[in-house]
């Protein structure tokens, strides 16, 4: 079939929900399917064959955050004439709730929708103000999908209706073997982190607080991270004579990030709060790590309970460095975490969920048959 899929965020800036709808527009296309992303994007010659770009991106406060986001009378133009060129059997909409590409085309197609929602935020203030302006482009969907059970909350509680739980995806063999960076995980051992340095629910501070009780026990240790943000003021937070040990690659490209995974003897998700899947985990685990993470309900249910990985208490630095002790003073048990990690991540890997999200496609559309092509309607206004 052909399948339209539309991205509200910029493609420029890294994120998770473009890296979402990127491996699921890969992993369609080796499933047989035709596919074309529209997505707001300055750098198209940089961006994968199947992308079409709306234009730029503007800076816009949404949920509590800024995201980059395309919106207008001349974005509508583009998501006109991007339907009718592309003659898709159906659109694939993510975050249709943000004020962006994915909205825009609910108002303007007419035809078979399938929406995906990945917010996860049972405050959100930007959902719940324009939950009624939404409502007539929300009524076009057809099909819901949440990544997660948060995300799935969210959407009930503030627009209402249901939706199907299919998780974020991960490319299991795209994680699996790397070199470690040179020099690690070194003798001593080391712990790993990835994410943003100066994003509070992200936890480093918490990481570095238990790094602080760590090391000055254990000579070797080192703590390796990666991600946007000022590493100087992330090192400023442990002691002056440790600060030589926290290494920060800064913000990593895909190989890099795949290394990464692969240089630590533990991998860290610290987190807060506020994650509606985890796909650090997922990629952590199809890379084998041993990974500690904190007991919040997203990742609890990545790690099976506990089964794929050891969990510590929320934001508590001492149990964080309890359970890294552990870890770094037993092998064994990190191979065990390693092998029921790489097995676990299997019901993840995008050749399983892309082959659900089929099956929801396959819903929207008649037995046997596709409906036509999705057409470009015209609605006042927009």
């Amino acid at each position: 079939m052909r399948v339209g899929l539309v991205c509200p965020y910029t493609w420029d800036v890294p994120g998770g929900v473009q890296q979402h709808i990127g491996d699921l527009a890969e992993a369609l296309i080796a499933l047989g399917h035709e596919v074309s992303v529209l997505a707001p994007c300055e750098d198209a010659a940089a961006a994968p064959p199947y992308l079409v770009s709306a234009g730029r991106a503007l800076p816009v406060p949404y949920n509590g955050s800024v995201a980059r986001l395309t919106f207008g009378f001349r974005a509508a133009a583009r998501v006109r004439a991007w339907i009718r060129d592309g003659r898709f059997d159906l659109l694939h909409v993510h975050e249709p709730a943000a004020p962006s590409l994915s909205l825009l085309a609910c108002w303007v197609a007419e035809g078979p929708i399938v929406a995906t929602f990945h917010t996860a935020n049972p405050r959100s203030r930007a959902m719940a103000v324009s939950a009624a302006a939404l409502r007539t482009a929300l009524e076009k969907i057809i099909a819901r999908i949440a990544v997660s059970e948060a995300a799935r909350t969210t959407l009930v509680e503030h627009l209402g209706g249901d939706a199907v739980l299919i998780p974020n995806g991960v490319a299991v063999h795209r994680y699996a073997e790397a070199e470690p960076l040179p020099g690690w995980p070194g003798d001593g051992g080391a712990i790993g982190f990835l994410g943003r340095l100066d994003e509070p629910r992200k936890g480093l501070p918490v990481l570095l607080d238990a790094f602080a009780r760590l090391a000055p026990e254990r000579p070797g240790l080192r703590l390796l991270v990666a991600g946007p943000g000022d590493a100087d003021e992330a090192r400023g937070r442990v002691p002056a004579d440790l600060r030589d040990r926290v290494v920060a690659l800064g913000r990593v490209d895909e190989a890099d990030k795949v290394r990464a995974y692969h240089s630590v003897d533990v991998f860290c998700a610290p987190n807060t709060g506020g994650e509606s899947f985890g796909i650090v985990l997922t990629e952590a685990m199809s890379a084998g790590a041993a990974i500690l993470a904190s007991d919040i309900p997203a990742f609890r249910r990545v790690l099976a309970d506990g089964a794929a990985g050891e969990l510590f208490a929320v934001g508590d630095p001492g149990d964080l460095a309890r359970a890294a002790a552990r870890l770094l003073d037993d092998p064994a048990r990190r191979a065990d975490l390693s092998a029921a990690a790489r097995a676990a991540v299997r019901a993840y890997d995008w050749r399983t969920v892309a082959t659900e999200v089929v099956r929801v496609y396959e819903t929207v559309l008649p037995a046997g048959a596709a409906t036509g092509p999705v057409t470009a309607g015209r609605r006042e206004g927009v």
